[in-house]
């Protein structure tokens, strides 16, 4: 399995419009960050984990020419905004896109992305599936759906294979502790120092990092607000890391 972050950064990317902090303004790229996805290569099989308004760029920028299914983890607008763009998958693959999604999700998709579920020519060509917390098989691989709260709003994160995926979140149920315990590798999100309503915050993400004890940790959906990557990085301890977008791992 090959784990591929295409996105590291949080809903209004880094740098965001107008501002001239030091993070904003830095020419470090692991400080530049596009909206948050991954990019999942499992035994032949590949999918990304949402298609934010950055998809199309960062396909591009990956070089990605396949693409079997798309994950969805809620339907914010930094996390479903780029769907138009597996037009060009349906037009090289010649098939329609399997995706994945909760009820509410999914309801939300059939709104925002009417046109795509009617008879508009060349319109996104999808297969619809909705999530229900059970785990379910791609490519002939398991992926365990993991249910999150991102303050009143459910949330799934993702599992495969000794891999652990969670983003937008600020609560996580002992019932889904369950599920990411064993994990090899868990990204969790830490959205900036200061508490916040809907994310975890860095002191809160690096207690449940330690609390889940996985042999690697990562930190993603990442703000300006939360300070340069390499300072950000000598205060972590030494199993647990901002990711970065670009960055790949394999398992």
């Amino acid at each position: 399995m090959k784990i591929t972050f295409l996105g590291t950064g949080t809903s209004q990317g880094v740098p965001m419009i107008g501002c001239n902090c030091k993070v904003c303004e830095s020419k470090d790229p692991k400080d530049q960050r596009l909206r948050s996805s991954i990019y999942v290569e499992w035994d032949h099989f590949s999918l990304v984990v949402d298609t934010g308004p950055d998809f199309r760029q960062q396909m591009l920028r990956e070089g990605i020419k396949s693409l079997d299914a798309v994950l969805f983890t809620h339907e914010h607008t930094d996390h479903v905004a780029g769907l138009d763009d597996i037009r060009a998958f349906n037009y090289f693959q010649k098939k329609p896109m399997d995706l994945f999604a909760s009820d509410h999700t999914a309801a939300d998709l059939k709104t925002r992305f009417g046109y795509a579920f009617g008879d508009y020519p060349g319109a996104p060509s999808i297969r619809l599936h909705e999530i229900h917390g059970g785990a379910f098989e791609l490519g002939g691989n398991r992926v365990q759906p993991i249910s999150v709260m991102h303050r009143d709003l459910q949330v799934y994160g993702f599992r495969f294979g000794d891999f652990t995926y969670i983003t937008d979140a600020n609560f996580i149920s002992p019932e889904a502790e369950k599920l990411i315990r064993g994990s090899h590798t868990i990204v969790l999100n830490a959205l900036r120092r200061e508490k916040h309503y809907s994310h975890f915050n860095l002191e809160e993400a690096v207690e449940w990092i330690e609390r889940l004890n996985p042999q690697k940790g990562y930190f993603t959906h990442v703000s300006h607000q939360l300070g340069l990557t390499e300072e950000i990085n000598q205060e972590l301890p030494d199993t647990i890391e901002l990711a970065y977008d670009g960055l790949s791992i394999s398992f």
